[in-house]
């Protein structure tokens, strides 16, 4: 097969730790979980007498199919949807398949996939998926890329650097802060992330137990729903139509989008800091910058970072805007929009490993930084106006923005009007000291 997706293609091998979760046979594995779970579940409910609970051993037997879950079982879940032309469908006739030969369960077999509907499989399915990828992989890799942004700003807490305020020269800060500020933003998204939880509808065809009322009228449906859905790790949902109304996947869309917006922009700042040549990038011998230009080592990593974010976050934002929406109580245009959500992720792993990448090329280069701050001496303009104020000298401000602004400002004469100062000696050599 030819991939049209590059995370298929060009990228493969670097959002691989996403295939577990996010693949089609990851989700037919998940479906797969959920309806074994829910057969096991129900059989254990006193008032469904019909169905006689599962022993230790077939309990064990069915789980199998989900432990052993392989290709061979997946393509057998596809052959026999190319049959029923549905996919849940599907994977309910396979499972009665392979149930059918472990002893003791054959006349049980009808109450596989008993009174759900599509939805009630599938949104317990991505809840599974989702939850295991923000877990085993997501959360590590930001944990990871947090991790050696904060290394860097320790290593760069004192180091002096120009900052820019409208891409002009505007006041001292130091590299190590200005890299804290990413991590500070960071982590209290990653806080929520940690925290967060995806729900879990379970109701039958239009959410109230129609179906499962009718067989079982005695049954308290939603106290067993309550406790199947929380066993799964998810949060049960009381009032629903056919469908999860995706409240939770447009939440924690909106979620990732602000994630990707701060490492987007710590991405444009690091080109703009390599630009600059706060950043100098390792020279990797073999490899080549320009198919013109020799003498070009470029920051691709940073903008594959923030090209990659970008075409995640406008997935994400689609999610949030296209998922709480459906048609009274169900159409499937969620559907299709859903299928996309491994490639949401992808594109969002992908960019983070490229930061890792990039921040793994760099080197702080301190003479350049400070080549830099010499070379605009002005930005102590602040400092000294404030320390004029706090002395009760009238106009400070009109001072020295006569003194500075729009003029090339040297040191000397910084010192010089420093000196003219009517302000305690001690505070003038202070000031002398910050240029």
């Amino acid at each position: 097969m030819h991939p049209l997706s590059p995370l298929d293609g060009r990228y493969a091998k670097s959002v691989d730790a996403l295939r577990p979760f996010f693949s089609e046979e990851a989700l037919m594995q998940a479906r797969v979980e959920v309806e074994v779970r829910y057969f096991i579940a129900l059989s254990h409910l006193e008032g469904v007498r019909e169905l006689k609970r599962v022993s230790h051993g077939q309990e064990k037997a069915l789980l199998i199919l989900v432990e052993k879950f392989n290709d061979a079982a997946y393509h057998r879940i596809k052959e026999i949807e190319g049959v029923t032309k549905h996919d849940v469908k599907a994977v309910e006739y396979y499972i009665k398949e392979k149930a059918a030969r472990i002893p003791g369960l054959k006349k049980s077999l009808e109450f596989i996939h008993f009174g759900l509907t599509s939805e009630d499989v599938n949104n317990l399915a991505y809840g599974l998926c989702i939850h295991r990828a923000l877990r085993l992989s997501i959360l590590p890799s930001l944990t990871s890329f947090s991790g050696e942004l904060k290394k860097l700003a320790s290593s760069t807490k004192n180091i002096r650097l120009l900052s820019l305020t409208h891409g002009q020269p505007a006041t001292p800060t130091t590299l190590g802060k200005e890299m804290m500020v990413f991590v500070a933003r960071l982590s209290h998204q990653l806080n929520q992330l940690t925290r967060g939880r995806l729900s879990g509808k379970l109701g039958g065809a239009v959410g109230n137990f129609s179906a499962h009322g009718a067989a079982y009228p005695n049954v308290a449906w939603e106290k067993f729903r309550d406790k199947f859905v929380k066993s799964l790790g998810l949060l049960p949902l009381e009032y629903t139509t056919q469908i999860n109304p995706h409240d939770d996947i447009a939440e924690l869309s909106h979620l990732m989008s602000r994630i990707n917006t701060i490492l987007l922009s710590f991405s444009r700042d690091m080109w703009m800091y390599i630009s600059r040549g706060v950043f100098r990038q390792r020279v990797v011998k073999k490899e080549v910058g320009s198919s013109a230009m020799p003498h070009k080592v470029n920051p691709i990593d940073f903008e594959n970072a923030e090209g990659n974010f970008g075409v995640s976050s406008a997935l994400f934002m689609h999610f949030a805007e296209k998922l709480p929406v459906s048609r009274l109580q169900r159409d499937l245009s969620d559907s299709t929009v859903q299928r996309n959500i491994g490639v949401a992720f992808g594109y969002h792993f992908l960019a983070v490993q490229s930061l890792i990448k990039g921040l793994g090329k760099v080197d702080v280069d301190r003479s350049a930084i400070k080549h830099e701050l010499d070379m605009h001496p002005e930005v102590a303009a602040e400092a000294i106006q404030m320390i004029l104020r706090k002395h009760g000298v009238s106009g400070a401000y009109e001072q020295l923005k006569a003194l500075t602004r729009g003029e090339k400002v040297t040191k000397d004469m910084l010192k010089k009007f420093i000196g003219t100062l009517e302000i305690p000696k001690a505070e003038r050599e202070r000031l002398k000291k910050m240029l």
